[in-house]
C-alpha cells in the first residue's frame, strides 16, 4: 500500500479531531472518550475481550466496572477493534457485523443503523462510523434518564447528535478551531455533527495510517526486510495454510463475513426478538440465514498490538487464534473461560457464559463453521505468528500527534498508561 491508497486528511482538521477524540464532552455523562476504548498504548484498542464502556473507570486491562448507581449495566458485546488504516479508499464495510457500509440503500451514500436519518455532510465511511458509538447506550451515551443525550437516543438516535453538537459549539476553543479548519464554518452555529465526525475521521486517518512494516518493505523490494522465519510464515500464509483465502488483497481482508466458530460469551449483540443471550453476527444485519454467526474478516496490519483476538476477544495470543483457525471444532472443545480478558463484574457473571448452557444454540453455532481442519506443525504455526509480527509498522507505537495534555472542555484526558 502507498499513501495514494488512502484519503488525504487536512492537518488542521486532524488536529481538531485529535482533541475531540480524547475529549469526554462527546459522551452523554461526560465520563468516557473515544480514546478510552481505543487507546494508542493498547494498539488503538483496549486490551480487553469485551470492553467496559459508559460508567466504568480507568483504561485498558485495569478498567473497572464502576460503583453504585453509576456502575455498568452491560459489557460491550464485542471486542474493540484497532483503528489502523481505516482511511483506505477501498474500505467499504465496518463493524464486526457489517452494519455500516458504502451503499445507496437510503439515498445518502450509506447503509447504516441510522437509515434515512443519517446526517448529511459525512465525508467518508470512517466519519459515518464515528458518530455511532456516541449514541450507543452502553458505549458512550449512558442510560435513559441519566442525561439528555441518552434520553434523546431512547426516542430516535438522530435526536441526540444535535445535543452533542451544541455542547461543542459552546466551547470557544472548539468554535474557533472549526472556523479556522473548515471554509464553510464562520461561527459556532455553523458546526454540525457531520463536521465533528469528519474531524474525528481526519485525525484517525492522519494518526493511524500504517504502511511502514517489514512486510511493506518486503513488498517494495527491500532485501532482507523479513527474517527467514517471517518469510517462511509469509509463504505459508499465502500458500499451504490458506490464510489468504479470507485475508486477501492490500488490506489483508476480503471484507467478507465468515463463521469460524469462536467460543461465545458475553451478552452478545442480540436482536430485540432473540429469546436468548447470543450473537448471530452478520445475520443480525442481513436477516439471511446463510450469514448466521459470520463476522467480518479483520485487516491485519499491526495485529500483534491489538489483542485479544476474534470478534469477542476469545484468544489472548496470536498463536491461540491461529490454532483456532486450523481446527475450529477442537479449539472450541478445548477453550476455557479463563482465556477471556473480562474485568470482574459480579452482577453480570451469570450472563457471561450462559450461552454454553444451551446445547441447541451451541450446536447451531458449530454447524455453521466454514473452516475445514488442516494440519500444521508447531514450527509452521510459529512461522505464521512471526509473519504476523512482521505486519507491525515502525511508527505504530508512536503516532504523529500523540495524546494531548488537555482538551478544550477541561475534562480529564486518558493519558499514557503506566509501563
Amino acid at each position: 500500500m502507498t499513501p495514494d491508497d488512502f484519503i488525504t486528511p487536512d492537518p488542521a482538521q486532524a488536529k481538531l479531531g485529535q482533541l475531540l477524540f480524547y475529549d469526554r464532552i462527546l459522551s452523554g455523562n461526560r465520563n468516557i472518550a473515544c480514546s478510552t476504548c481505543h487507546h494508542p498504548d493498547l494498539g488503538t484498542a483496549d486490551g480487553l475481550s469485551l470492553g467496559i464502556g459508559e460508567g466504568g473507570e480507568g483504561i485498558g486491562p485495569e478498567r473497572t466496572a464502576g460503583t453504585g448507581d453509576d456502575r455498568i449495566r452491560k459489557r460491550i458485546p464485542r471486542n474493540a477493534p484497532g483503528l489502523w488504516n481505516l482511511g483506505a479508499k477501498d474500505l467499504h464495510v465496518m463493524f464486526h457485523d457489517g452494519r455500516l457500509s458504502v451503499a445507496d440503500t437510503y439515498e445518502n451514500g450509506f447503509n447504516s443503523p441510522a437509515e434515512e436519518w443519517l446526517p448529511e455532510g459525512l465525508e467518508n465511511l470512517l466519519a459515518a462510523q464515528a458518530i455511532f458509538p456516541l449514541v450507543a447506550q452502553f458505549e458512550m451515551a449512558g442510560n435513559p434518564k441519566e442525561n439528555e443525550v441518552a434520553g434523546a437516543v431512547h426516542n430516535r438516535m438522530d435526536y441526540a447528535w444535535p445535543i452533542l453538537t451544541d455542547r461543542v459549539r459552546h466551547i470557544p476553543e472548539y468554535a474557533d478551531a472549526f472556523a479556522a479548519a473548515y471554509d464553510h464554518i464562520d461561527g459556532p452555529s455553523d458546526i454540525t455533527i457531520a463536521d465533528i465526525a469528519n474531524a474525528l475521521s481526519a485525525f484517525m486517518i492522519f494518526e493511524w495510517t500504517s504502511i511502514d512494516s517489514p512486510f511493506d518493505a518486503h513488498l517494495r523490494g527491500e532485501k532482507d526486510a523479513l527474517t527467514p522465519v517471517q518469510k517462511a510464515g509469509m509463504d505459508l500464509f499465502y500458500g499451504d495454510a490458506g490464510c489468504v483465502a479470507c485475508h486477501s488483497g492490500p488490506l489483508m481482508s476480503d471484507q467478507g463475513f465468515h463463521a469460524i466458530g469462536l467460543p461465545p460469551f458475553g451478552p452478545g449483540r442480540t436482536r430485540r426478538f432473540d429469546p436468548m443471550v447470543r450473537d448471530v453476527g452478520r445475520m443480525g444485519e442481513s436477516d439471511a440465514l446463510e450469514d448466521a454467526y459470520a463476522f467480518r474478516t479483520p485487516m491485519l496490519r499491526n495485529v500483534e498490538l491489538t489483542g485479544p483476538y476474534g470478534h469477542n476477544g476469545a484468544y489472548p495470543t496470536l498463536e491461540g487464534i491461529v490454532r483456532h483457525h486450523l481446527s475450529p471444532q477442537e479449539a472450541l472443545d478445548a477453550w476455557e473461560p479463563r482465556l477471556a480478558a473480562l474485568p470482574d463484574v459480579p452482577w453480570l457473571e451469570s450472563i457471561d457464559f450462559m450461552v454454553w448452557q444451551d446445547s441447541r444454540e451451541m450446536a447451531r453455532q458449530r454447524a455453521t463453521v466454514t473452516l475445514a481442519p488442516q494440519a500444521l506443525s508447531d514450527a509452521e504455526v510459529d512461522a505464521i505468528v512471526a509473519f504476523l509480527g512482521a505486519l507491525t509498522g515502525a511508527s505504530a507505537r508512536t503516532g504523529l500527534f500523540g495524546i494531548p495534555e488537555t482538551v478544550p472542555s477541561g475534562l480529564p484526558v486518558d493519558h499514557a498508561m503506566d509501563p
